[in-house]
């Protein structure tokens, strides 16, 4: 028997755009469960055999191989749904930073139904990278402190990622200007959330 497939949120854009940011605020709200996968990644043992392919792909500014990114996605996810911080039945799911290319929709599809994507959406290129180094400084990230590595991140994002709305229902994705305070972005993001979150708790009410 195959197993249900999770009710999800896909919060989608270029590196910098806000997604890590708006996703936390949204878990802290009753009947939101957010899961960074970069989160997910950076929580690894870097001494690890996993660790260290994940670091030398991300050191780099590439993307980790799909079917190690599922791999590592999923268990976490798993773990978390075993140990009840994610009820299934009672959360909807807030995913962050996956898909991240067209093979990953087909790959992370078997394990979720995506019911709207929010895109947010930035024009300022150098402003995101600005956003970037201010936080790899307050969070001391080292994948993020290089410029170089920095602009490599977005070539891949302009080549791999951006496609991938393309492959979701155009009824599914809403666009939401990434550009103004934590507060502002919030409220757009809660408009195209909030009714898919009441949708999901009457569907599992039934």
């Amino acid at each position: 028997m195959s197993q249900p497939r999770f009710h999800s949120v896909l919060l989608f854009g270029a590196p910098g755009v806000g997604k890590g940011t708006q996703g936390r605020i949204l878990g802290q709200i009753p009947g939101f469960f957010h899961l960074s996968v970069g989160d997910v990644f950076r929580s690894l043992d870097i001494g690890s055999p996993e660790g260290r392919e994940i670091y030398k792909y991300s050191s780099q500014g590439m993307l980790v191989p799909d079917e190690l990114t599922i791999k590592i996605w999923k268990r976490h996810l798993d773990a978390l749904t075993v140990l009840s911080h994610y009820k299934p039945h009672e959360d909807l799911l807030i995913l962050d930073g996956i898909p991240r290319n067209r093979r990953q929709v087909e790959l992370v599809e078997a394990h979720v139904e995506v019911l709207k994507i929010v895109h947010l959406k930035c024009s300022d290129t150098e402003a995101m990278i600005h956003r970037i180094r201010r936080r790899a400084i307050r969070e001391n990230r080292a994948d993020d402190a290089q410029e170089e590595i920095i602009r490599k991140r977005f070539e891949v994002y302009e080549q791999e990622t951006k496609p991938v709305v393309d492959q979701y229902p155009a009824r599914l994705v809403a666009e939401v200007d990434a550009i103004g305070s934590p507060a502002a972005v919030l409220l757009e993001t809660l408009k195209c959330v909030v009714p898919v979150q009441n949708a999901h708790f009457r569907h599992e009410d039934l």
